[in-house]
C-alpha cells in the first residue's frame, strides 16, 4: 500500500486527530545528499592523503559502487540516513538507487516524528 492510498484512506475515514503526514515530513527535511559507498571511499582516501600517506593503493572493491547512501539532514540539524544495495553491476541505476535509498531514510523519519508528536500531545 503507497503513502498516497493510506492518506486517502485515512481522509475517506474521516480521521482528524493530530497525525503525522508525508507532507509533515517532507517539510522536515532540510537537505538531502546522496553518494555511493566508492565516493565515500575516494573521499575519504583524499582526506587522508592530505594528512597523512596510508593504506595502500588497491582501488575499492567493484560492490561499493553498487552501494548507495541518501543522507537527510532534518531542520532540526538531525540526519538519518538510508541506503539503496544492488546485487548485480548490470542492474545498478544511479537514479533508482537515490529513490530508493530516499524512500528508506524517510521510513526513518516516521517513527521519530511519531515520537515528537506523542510528546507534545501528552505534554497538552
Amino acid at each position: 500500500m503507497s503513502d498516497q492510498s493510506i492518506e486517502l484512506e485515512i481522509q475517506q475515514k474521516g480521521l482528524t486527530a493530530p497525525r503525522v503526514t508525508h507532507a509533515d515530513i517532507e517539510a522536515n527535511i532540510a537537505s538531502e545528499h546522496y553518494f555511493t559507498a566508492a565516493e565515500g571511499v575516494a573521499g575519504e582516501a583524499s582526506l587522508k592523503a592530505r594528512i597523512v600517506v596510508v593504506g595502500t593503493d588497491a582501488p575499492p572493491p567493484v560492490a561499493l559502487a553498487l552501494l548507495t547512501f541518501c543522507v537527510l539532514v532534518l531542520k532540526n540539524g538531525f540526519t538519518v540516513t538510508g541506503e539503496s544495495a544492488c546485487a548485480s553491476t548490470e542492474n545498478f541505476d544511479a537514479g533508482l538507487g537515490r529513490k530508493i535509498a530516499r524512500q528508506n531514510a524517510v521510513a526513518k523519519i516516521w517513527p521519530l516524528m511519531g515520537y515528537e508528536l506523542r510528546s507534545k500531545l501528552v505534554e497538552a
